[in-house]
């Protein structure tokens, strides 16, 4: 099956919709669906780790243990293309592993798919905005992707 693309981009592209609305139960129906079609391989694995994780703190009322996701501004583009190049290098890398990769990989899919969409419709900014605002984000000691890509 390669690299590229380890499942239906638009089974991906629903569960990142999912879960940017909230709707968690069908999100987990639907990584369950993307699970059954993956084949057994590393990259795989790493892929679905990050959705797996993408779901678990967006569910979570805790952000703050994970800074990048509560701090992402759906609205800002550029930003949003700008972590997606970061993250397709670090998917080209060949000093990662498969693991890591497939990881990435899934990462740079969010961005790619969360840079096209009507934030408004979809509702998520305010959320991340009020936990911006409510200071849940700060924890320095803390290690997230945002700074690794530094």
């Amino acid at each position: 099956m390669g690299v590229k693309m380890p499942v239906p981009s638009a089974l991906v592209t629903r569960f990142f919709q999912l879960i940017l609305n909230k709707q968690f139960a069908e999100a987990e129906r639907e990584l369950e669906r993307l699970k059954q079609k993956m084949h057994k391989t590393e990259w795989n694995r790493g892929y679905f780790r990050a959705l797996y994780g993408m779901l678990l703190v967006r569910r979570s009322n805790n952000n703050d243990s994970y800074a990048f996701f509560s701090k992402l501004d759906l609205s800002d583009k550029e930003a949003l293309q700008a972590y997606r190049r970061k993250f397709l290098s670090h998917m080209k890398n060949r000093l990662h592993g498969d693991f890591d990769r497939g990881f990435f990989a899934a990462w740079s899919d969010f961005m790619r798919v969360v840079s096209k969409l009507d934030v408004n419709s979809a509702q998520p900014r305010n959320s991340f905005q009020e936990k911006e605002a409510r200071g849940l984000m700060e924890d320095k000691s803390q290690a997230t992707i945002e700074k690794f890509l530094k």
